[in-house]
Parts: C-alpha cells; sequence; structure tokens
C-alpha cells in the first residue's frame, strides 16, 4: 500500500517545481501571466538577436517567423508578438485591406496613421486575422500598439468610452485565442483596465514622472514592461526596482541593444 502513496506523493512534488523561467509563467494550464520584475528584450528592427539571456522576447509579428518562435521557445523563453491595433501602417502585407473611410491622421511614425476605432465593424475581423496569425505562430502573448488614440489628434472624435471598448475587444479577441495580452501606455484607463490585461507595456514614464500610474498592474501580480529611451539606466533604475517595473533603456528604432536595470 505504501508504493501507490510514495507515487502520489512524487507526482505532487514534480508538477509543483518549477525552472527559473517558469517561476514567471503564472497559473499552470491557464493564459501565461509574467510577474512583476521579469527581464525581458524588446526587438522590432534589425537582424533578431536571440541571445540575450532573458526569459521573455517581445518581437514584430508580421517580421518574425513561426521558427524564430519556436527556436526561442526551445531556450525557455516566452514571446510577445507585437502588432499596432491602433494604427494603420503602409507597409503591412494587409495594408490595403482597410478601407480609406478609418485611416486618419498621421501618428508621428512614418508610413503610420491612427485609425478610426469606433468602426469595430471594419476593424474587428482585421485585428481577428492578426491575432489569428499570432496564434498559429506559436507566440505566448500579444502587445497590442497605440491603444490611446482618444488622447490624440487622430483625425476622428474619440472618447474615453470608444477607448474603453476597442481595448477591451481587443483583449477579449486576444484571450479567446489562449494568448496573453498587454495594455500599452494608455495610462488614465489603467484602473479601468487593469482586470482585462495580463501585463503592461510602458514607454518613458520615468521621463514624464508617472511610472506610479502603473502600481495596479503591479499590486495585481501583473508584470510591467518598461523602457526609457531618453534617461540614462542611473536616472530610473532605483525608482524601477522599487516599483517592481521590467526596466531598461533602449534606442527608438528598438534594435537588439539594451541597457538592462
Amino acid at each position: 500500500m505504501k508504493r501507490p502513496v510514495l507515487l502520489l506523493a512524487l507526482l505532487l512534488l514534480a508538477a509543483g517545481c518549477t525552472t527559473d523561467h517558469d517561476s514567471n509563467a503564472g497559473p499552470s494550464g491557464g493564459r501565461w501571466q509574467p510577474r512583476p520584475g521579469v527581464a525581458w528584450q524588446w526587438q522590432l528592427s534589425g537582424r533578431l538577436d536571440t541571445s540575450v539571456d532573458v526569459p521573455v522576447y517581445d518581437i514584430d509579428g508580421f517580421d518574425q517567423s513561426r521558427a524564430t518562435v519556436t527556436a526561442l521557445h526551445r531556450k525557455g523563453r516566452k514571446v510577445i508578438c507585437y502588432l499596432s491595433t491602433g494604427a494603420w501602417e503602409d507597409w503591412r502585407p494587409d495594408a490595403k485591406k482597410f478601407p480609406k473611410s478609418v485611416i486618419g491622421r498621421g501618428n508621428g511614425w512614418k508610413g503610420e496613421r491612427w485609425l478610426d476605432i469606433r468602426r469595430t465593424d471594419v476593424l474587428k475581423p482585421l485585428m481577428a486575422a492578426r491575432l489569428d496569425m499570432c496564434r498559429k505562430k506559436g507566440f505566448d502573448a500579444v502587445e497590442p500598439d497605440n491603444m490611446d488614440g482618444y488622447k490624440n489628434r487622430t483625425g476622428f472624435r474619440l472618447d474615453a468610452a470608444d477607448q474603453l471598448r476597442y481595448n477591451r475587444l481587443i483583449a477579449k479577441l486576444t484571450h479567446d485565442r489562449g494568448m496573453s495580452v498587454g495594455l500599452k501606455n494608455d495610462l488614465d484607463q489603467i484602473p479601468q483596465l487593469v482586470r482585462d490585461f495580463d501585463f503592461a507595456v510602458n514607454e518613458q514614464c520615468a521621463q514624464y514622472g508617472e511610472c506610479g500610474a502603473m502600481k495596479p498592474f503591479i499590486k495585481a501580480g501583473k508584470a510591467v514592461f518598461h523602457v526609457e529611451y531618453e534617461l540614462p539606466t542611473g536616472r530610473f533604475c532605483a525608482q524601477a526596482r522599487r516599483l517592481k517595473l521590467s526596466s531598461m533603456a533602449k534606442k527608438y528604432e528598438l534594435g537588439a541593444w539594451r541597457r538592462a536595470c
């Protein structure tokens, strides 16, 4: 009678064991849940450097292949699929599928224009197709970009309610496909959206004195992936460590270079 009890105990022990990378993976059997402070790499341009020894990679969903995602998984990485969900990009393979009626003003980046996020009848199937691409390539999560159009001059009369509705739609579409999703910037709506998103991605909260706004994610046990472009690490890393942010310095082109806290 002792053998089955011993076997059960061994199985339970094995189930509770995790690697260093897995310790940031969240509940087993559910969506990946990155924990506060987990290190990451964010590279959207140039030849992808897969040698950075961090548990999380955030890479371009269109530019990178399933084979690349698989190779990162073999190294124990979780992989985030970068997509622009709030702005149109003229170089993407699906760019011609967006009617002119939903394309607004430029957002400050070459070839990019804000989208009319009120037109979910048009955007929902287009974004669903993009998210299907991320899922088929094996990504663990999605970083949907340009999720704060209502705070910008988009060419459309967007308000906070429009943004909440759209951001929750993107979160639901992502979750329906078994992937985690991050809230990009959109600081003012964090209190309303923290339950809908699994982590946050923030740019330059230290430079603009806004990092305290990220606390709801940290309190919920959810990672905040944070970068600064213009500040040296000595100007923000101490605060980042206190707040348990996953922080590093990057250059605007988001190549391989990084300087982590």
